[in-house]
């Protein structure tokens, strides 16, 4: 069974590179095609492997700018001869999904979610483009539509990362996926007994992880929050936030780790595909303020490993965070609901699912 895995890009180091990282380690010996890749922004794991890019990669500042190539990315992926493969394992919220293979190729995607600035984003990414972009963005999003809902039935199975995401590949490729959560760390992070005095956020500071709800809601309530990260807003939010709030940009992991680990709970303002930083918390023995929207359903128990407040407000984030100071969340339970999302789980998992439906669809061609 020869396999080739495909990423829509490999310019920074986020949740979907990580499972990139598992894939590899299913099969390290799989190439990987990709349209642009950048390995001063990404561990030093990526420089192992066989990574193979499109024609993208050669276009001025494509290592940082890619987005600015969407344009180009389907014939990108279209380019790509993957007639050698058994089995093309594809990774996207892009356009990965619609490479072009034989009719004896099994395609398995696993979604991050569909093209978001495509569909239910787009207008949120339409009057949030610069000026001049806007009148031309109609226009290209037509055809990306197009091309996104025609592609993806070269896909053969669909998994989602989420059972949000799930909903969304059902509303717009009209097709059924399995859901299988994307792979957290869960051993590198620990509980401790000592308990810090202090909210936590760890994110990056983008508009739409909306931590301007947080910053609003904590100013009203007078409560100590410390920020992790960095992002375009982070000088607005800092005008926002009072002195009870402090910024302390990028850390290293084993700076979060004690962060997380300390915690009197975790705050999650933002709507999320799936949503590592929730796992990671709970990993850490400590509970989730969250939106309850989105994939943190997948993995926020509410009223056991965290509380869910019911709309994007700081009035409903106040509610809930005076609701979790009259309540006792274990430590223990919170770290076991953590572990079904650790790494050696989604292997598994993805592994199994591959060979199940690799024997099914040789099955199904002997039949033919």
């Amino acid at each position: 069974m020869k396999i080739a895995i495909i990423h829509d890009w490999l310019a920074n180091m986020g949740g979907a590179e990580r499972v990139i990282l598992a894939f590899h380690d299913i099969f390290p010996d799989a190439p990987i095609y990709t349209t642009v890749y950048n390995p001063d922004k990404l561990p030093e794991e990526f420089r192992k492997m066989d990574i193979r890019t499109s024609f993208i990669q050669k276009f001025p500042k494509a290592k940082i700018k890619y987005n600015m190539y969407l344009p180009f990315m389907p014939t990108a992926f279209e380019q790509f001869d993957l007639s050698e493969y058994d089995v093309v394992l594809s990774s996207s919220s892009s356009c990965a999904k619609g490479v072009i293979t034989r009719p004896d190729t099994l395609h398995i995607c696993y979604c991050h979610t569909p093209m978001r600035y495509a569909w239910d984003f787009y207008n949120e990414y339409k009057e949030s483009a610069p000026k001049w972009q806007k009148r031309f963005i109609p226009y290209l999003m037509n055809y990306i539509r197009m091309w996104d809902r025609l592609s993806a039935d070269r896909v053969d199975y669909f998994i989602a990362n989420s059972n949000e995401v799930a909903k969304r590949i059902k509303k717009y490729y009209r097709r059924e996926s399995v859901v299988i959560n994307p792979p957290v760390n869960v051993d590198f992070y620990t509980p401790v007994d000592e308990d810090g005095d202090y909210f936590l956020i760890v994110s990056r500071l983008v508009e739409y992880k909306r931590i301007d709800i947080a910053v609003e809601a904590f100013n009203d309530l007078g409560l100590p929050l410390i920020i992790i990260g960095d992002g375009p807003e982070k000088r607005k939010l800092q005008r926002m936030a009072k002195s009870n709030i402090k910024f302390l940009g990028r850390l290293s992991d084993e700076e979060v780790k004690e962060y997380y680990a300390r915690c009197r709970a975790f705050i999650f303002p933002g709507e999320e595909d799936f949503g590592i930083t929730p796992v990671e918390a709970q990993a850490s023995g400590r509970p989730v303020i969250a939106f309850g929207k989105g994939g943190v359903l997948d993995s926020v128990i509410d009223g056991v490993t965290g509380i869910y407040f019911k709309e994007q407000t700081k009035e409903s984030l106040c509610e809930a965070v005076i609701k979790f100071n009259n309540k006792f969340f274990d430590k223990n339970i919170i770290r076991e609901n953590a572990e079904r999302f650790d790494v050696k789980n989604f292997k598994t998992k993805i592994y199994n699912v591959i060979l199940e439906k690799y024997e099914n669809f040789e099955k199904f061609r002997g039949e033919i």
